[in-house]
């Protein structure tokens, strides 16, 4: 059985998650929260792509922060879901 104490020491403040999924997440969060409040069937509203940017500068701020950190894999999943949620962009809007 393990003690209070053991349990803490093997997942200390949740160490085991990476910057890259971390990073992932935040995006996809802040896209569907944006498009949420932005998006009618007919026109993206302006604040939408203010929002955008702001994640774009963050996204920058963030890689360059932790660069050391994101292995190839990272990198690629980090390219991977840029491109997911273009797409999703792109669907609810044409589709909506």
């Amino acid at each position: 059985m393990l003690t209070q104490q053991n349990v803490f020491k093997r997942r200390p403040e949740h160490r085991n998650t990476s910057e890259a999924l971390k990073l992932v997440i935040a995006n996809f969060i802040v896209i569907s929260a944006g498009e949420a409040l932005c998006f009618n069937p007919h026109h993206i509203s302006w604040f939408f792509w203010i929002i955008v940017g702001a994640l774009a500068i963050y996204n920058f701020f963030s890689i360059r922060k932790n660069l050391e950190v994101y292995s190839k894999t990272d990198r690629i999943t980090y390219v991977v879901s840029t491109v997911a949620m273009a797409l999703l962009v792109v669907l609810i809007y044409f589709f909506q």
